[in-house]
C-alpha cells in the first residue's frame, strides 16, 4: 500500500500516517521522497501483509492525496494510478521528464581529445546541454578497443564545461568507475555532471545495480537488457530505486533476435508507451544501437532518423544517438555514427516530430 502526500506536507502528517500504520501487526512504514522536475512528492509505503489494512483512516487525514493498493512488482518505479503524473527529476538545470525532450548526441567511445573537442564544439553551437561520451566500453571481443578509461575524464569534463554541456551520459561497468568519475569531476571543479549509464550487458549485474543505486549524486540511464524480458529489465531498475536512487531514465535499445536483420537489433520502440504505462520513469531510445548503420531509404532519410521518429511519436523524451567527427576512423561503432554537421537538421526533425506527438495526444483528448 502506498500513501501519497500533498507537496509540502508537514512532519506531523507523516507521523500521523506512521502512527495509523503501527496499529497493524506485521506492517512497517517506509518514507520515500521524489524530487521531481516540477514538484516534490513524499510517499509512505506500507511493507508487509497489507491486504486487510483499510484505506479509510489514511484517506481521512488532511494532506493525503491518495492511497493505492500495490499489485505490481514495481513498488518504487511503478505508475500505480494511470492518472498519476510522471515525477521526473532535474539535474544540473536540465529536466528529465515526460515534457522535456533531451538529445544525448556524442561519441559512443571517446577515442581522442581532438574528436571530443570537435564534438563538444558542435553541441555548444547547437545549444545542446546533453551528450554521451563513452570512457569505459565493454566489448564482445577482448581484442576490441575498450575505451580510454579514467585518463580521458579530465579533458572530457573540461571540454563539456567550456561548451555549456551540463550532463554527460557515461557507461560504468564497475563500482570503481563511479569513484574515478567522482574524483575527476571534483578535480575539474565540477564543470558538468554525469549520468551513470548501465549498459545492456550489465542489465542484470545486480551488484553494479546496487552500487549505482546507493550513490545519490548522479542519476542513472539504464539500458534494457538485449536478451531478457521487459519485466526483467524493469525489475533491474527497481533494484536501483530500492537502494535509494529514484532518478532513473529507462532506455530501449533494441533486442537480440534472429529477426533483427538487416538492422543490428530488432527495434523495440513500440514498448515506449508500455514502459510509460507501467512506470513513472522518463523513457529514452537508442536508435544507433538498434539500427547499427547509417543507411538511408529512398526518401534520403537515414534509418536511424526514421526510428527516432517512431520513438518520439510514441512518447519518448530522451534520445541517445551516436555522432563522430570522422566515423571512418572511429574505434567503436563508426558505421552507425552521424556527422556533427547533421546535428542541427536532426534537432529540427526531432522538434517537428515532438510537436506532432503533442498534437496527436491533444486530438485523443489527452
Amino acid at each position: 500500500m502506498i500513501i501519497t502526500l500533498a507537496p509540502g506536507s508537514s512532519e506531523a502528517t507523516l507521523a500521523q500516517v506512521e502512527a495509523i500504520a503501527a496499529r497493524f501487526e506485521g506492517v512497517a512504514p517506509r518514507r520515500y521522497s521524489f524530487e521531481g522536475s516540477r514538484e516534490s512528492i513524499t510517499e509512505v509505503h506500507l511493507i508487509g501483509q497489507t491486504r486487510h489494512v483499510p484505506t479509510d483512516p489514511f484517506e481521512a487525514l488532511p494532506g493525503v492525496v491518495r492511497v493505492v493498493r500495490v499489485s505490481t512488482k514495481y513498488r518504487l518505479i511503478g505508475r500505480h494510478d494511470q492518472a498519476e503524473a510522471s515525477v521526473g527529476f532535474e539535474y544540473r538545470g536540465v529536466s528529465f521528464d515526460d515534457c522535456t525532450v533531451n538529445v544525448f548526441a556524442g561519441l559512443c567511445a571517446v577515442d581522442s581529445e581532438q574528436h571530443v573537442q570537435r564534438m563538444m564544439a558542435a553541441l555548444g553551437g547547437a545549444a545542446l546541454r546533453t551528450t554521451r561520451m563513452g570512457a569505459y566500453k565493454p566489448r564482445t571481443s577482448p581484442y576490441d578497443f575498450q575505451g580510454l578509461g579514467k585518463s580521458c575524464l579530465p579533458w572530457v569534463f573540461e571540454s563539456a564545461g567550456k561548451h555549456g554541456v551540463q550532463v554527460v551520459a557515461m557507461e560504468v561497468t564497475d563500482a570503481r568507475h563511479i569513484e574515478e568519475i567522482e574524483a575527476a569531476l571534483g578535480q575539474a571543479g565540477r564543470p558538468c555532471g554525469v549520468m551513470l549509464q548501465v549498459g545492456t550487458r550489465n542489465a542484470q549485474n545486480f551488484e553494479l545495480l546496487k552500487q549505482v543505486g546507493q550513490q545519490k549524486t548522479h542519476p542513472v540511464l539504464f539500458k534494457r537488457g538485449m536478451g531478457i524480458t521487459l519485466e526483467e529489465s524493469l525489475n533491474a531498475c527497481e533494484y536501483i530505486a530500492s537502494e535509494g536512487n529514484p532518478n532513473i531514465v529507462f532506455c530501449l535499445r533494441g533486442v537480440k533476435t534472429h529477426l533483427g536483420e538487416p538492422h543490428r537489433n530488432l527495434v523495440d520502440f513500440a514498448h515506449v508507451p508500455v514502459v510509460r504505462r507501467l512506470t513513472r520513469l522518463p523513457v529514452c531510445i537508442d536508435p544507433s544501437h538498434s539500427v547499427g548503420r547509417r543507411d538511408s531509404g529512398p526518401d534520403g532519410i537515414p534509418d536511424i532518423v526514421h526510428v527516432i521518429s517512431q520513438g518520439v511519436i510514441a512518447g519518448a523524451t530522451q534520445i541517445l544517438v551516436d555522432f563522430h567527427p570522422e566515423p571512418g576512423v572511429a574505434l567503436c561503432d563508426g558505421p552507425q555514427a552521424l556527422l556533427p554537421a547533421e546535428l542541427p537538421r536532426l534537432l529540427a526533425h526531432v522538434a517537428r516530430v515532438r510537436q506532432t506527438h503533442e498534437a496527436l495526444v491533444a486530438a485523443w483528448g489527452g
